[in-house]
């Protein structure tokens, strides 16, 4: 879906800020770095775009990243992760890309010589121009003002024709224009229609995806392009009292005679859960989730059939999300996007790894409330509320190409509302677009399997009656932009998806645009 284009109008609001920039255009014009009237004002917003193509290059974003903090850049926003291709220098490895958003008190020139300073203690050393580096970290823009020096310009100079640069940009912005500041930046690009038309004419959402530029999320030891299919996550309930399957794989061998067939079904992931969340389940404690979680966790990490497959855990308990990860978990998957821990944002943040926040008002003991229940617009609300978790999310220190989003079928909804967010997919991305082009990227989970919404359609009272309805959900779904369906039944799933998979290949081929 390309939400830039679906929601150019708003770049209108350009025309109110034109001359306000205009002013501030030529503050820095001919600056030297060695004259002492550099203006401070309290904060700049600037943006920082980020390269590495040496060594572990997520370890090195990541250090640098904890590098900039440490030296008064305070980044509040980031762009997805892009792999790509070299440019210039063609005969070297593929690059990781990337960009932030950041506040600093730093001049230009300051800001400019602690970037340089953090390429420096990482490794960076003067070589062939655009070759390998362990990282390269550029000042794409600075407030609402142009820079130039002789060692400084800003914006920069190669932005319009880098993709890579560009791509990760747009994703610092939204769809709609929230500051003065960056209907500056849209200015800068000379292009009536500001970035978006900048992006446009390079090719925009068309190159996403191709070997030169992949948007990607990192699991475990790799990338994850989530462009090529539609994954399937397989249910594994340890607990006693699931809606669906409760109290059938308690044992460790039940648990991994299941994990084996799911994986022989054509499984990608397998999302692990040992505390009910189905709606007036009662909590458990933290430490009676473990005491059923480890056991399984590490049986199935160690499972042969396991090498390649995502292990997720369902927890809402940092703790929890915690001890899965040091077991060989990849991934948390959070139904309360955070809300039912306080600690969960910032200890998901240490761990590195992908956070999926679940939209749900209340707990399971109250979510299905009346109070609960209230929505105007299920979609633009489901897709607000959520973009306020993966904000806070983001702000803590969990990237957005970390994040995976869940409208949250079943939780805080009705049967008209689970009907409205599987047919209203591309209604959530652009409401959160217009806000993060980034969050809008995310992968999005979609679970609404054997749920009593199905059953109350098809008047199927038992959970596994419901498997055909949860296939021709996940079909919606898939159809509508979903990227990971999590089910009981994997096999009947798995085809579904390849079949969809197959139609949205061929739309893509017969209408590329």
């Amino acid at each position: 879906m390309n939400i830039c284009k679906n929601l150019m109008p708003t770049m209108r609001q350009l025309d109110g800020f034109t001359k306000y920039c205009r002013a501030s255009y030529f503050a820095f014009i001919h600056s030297s770095p060695n004259f002492s009237v550099e203006v401070h004002t309290p904060d700049q917003e600037v943006v920082i775009a980020l390269g590495s193509n040496v060594g572990d290059r997520l370890h090195n974003f990541n250090e640098a990243l904890q590098l900039m903090r440490k030296s008064g850049i305070h980044i509040t926003r980031h762009g997805c992760l892009y792999e790509t291709a070299p440019a210039y220098v063609t005969d070297q490895p593929n690059f990781l890309n990337s960009a932030v958003r950041a506040v600093t008190q730093l001049g230009p020139h300051e800001l400019l010589g602690a970037l340089k300073k953090i390429e420096k203690e990482m490794g960076r050393t003067d070589g062939i121009r655009y070759g390998p580096r362990p990282i390269d970290l550029d000042i794409l823009f600075y407030g609402k003002l142009r820079v130039s020096s002789e060692i400084l310009t800003v914006p920069h100079e190669r932005i319009w024709e880098r993709p890579f640069v560009i791509a990760p940009l747009m994703d610092l912005l939204g769809s709609t224009i929230d500051s003065d500041t960056v209907a500056c930046w849209h200015s800068f690009s000379m292009h009536s229609g500001g970035l978006f038309d900048a992006w446009e004419k390079l090719g925009g959402e068309t190159l996403t995806g191709k070997e030169g530029l992949k948007r990607v999320l990192p699991i475990g030891k790799g990338l994850w392009d989530w462009s090529t299919k539609t994954s399937v996550m397989g249910i594994l309930n340890l607990t006693p009292d699931s809606f669906s399957d409760g109290g059938k794989f308690q044992s460790v061998e039940a648990a991994i005679s299941q994990v084996r067939s799911m994986i022989s079904e054509g499984a990608d992931m397998i999302d692990i859960g040992a505390q009910s969340t189905r709606p007036m389940a009662s909590r458990i404690s933290v430490q009676q989730e473990l005491d059923r979680l480890i056991p399984v966790l590490e049986a199935v990490v160690g499972m042969p059939e396991a090498e390649g497959k995502i292990i997720s855990v369902d927890t809402f308990y940092s703790e929890v999300a915690a001890e899965a990860v040091s077991k060989g978990a990849h991934i948390v998957n959070d139904v309360s996007a955070g809300l039912l821990d306080s600690n969960m944002l910032r200890v998901v943040a240490g761990l590195k790894v992908p956070y999926i926040a679940m939209h749900m008002r209340g707990d399971p003991s109250t979510m299905q409330n009346s109070e609960n229940l209230k929505y105007d617009n299920v979609c633009k609300q489901v897709a607000s509320e959520l973009y306020l978790r993966v904000r806070e999310a983001e702000l803590i220190g969990i990237p957005a190409w970390r994040m995976i989003i869940d409208p949250g079928i079943g939780f805080s909804k009705n049967c008209d509302h689970n009907l409205d967010i599987l047919m209203g997919l591309p209604n959530i991305q652009a409401e959160i677009g217009s806000e993060s082009l980034a969050m809008s990227h995310a992968p999005i989970l979609i679970g609404p399997s054997r749920k009593k919404f199905l059953g109350e359609i098809c008047s199927r009272t038992a959970g596994t009656e419901r498997d055909p309805a949860t296939v021709a959900s996940v079909t919606a779904a898939v159809l509508g932009g979903a990227n990971i369906v999590r089910v009981h039944n994997v096999r009947d799933n798995v085809d579904a998806v390849k079949v969809c998979d197959a139609m949205l290949r061929h739309r893509k081929s017969v209408s590329p645009s």
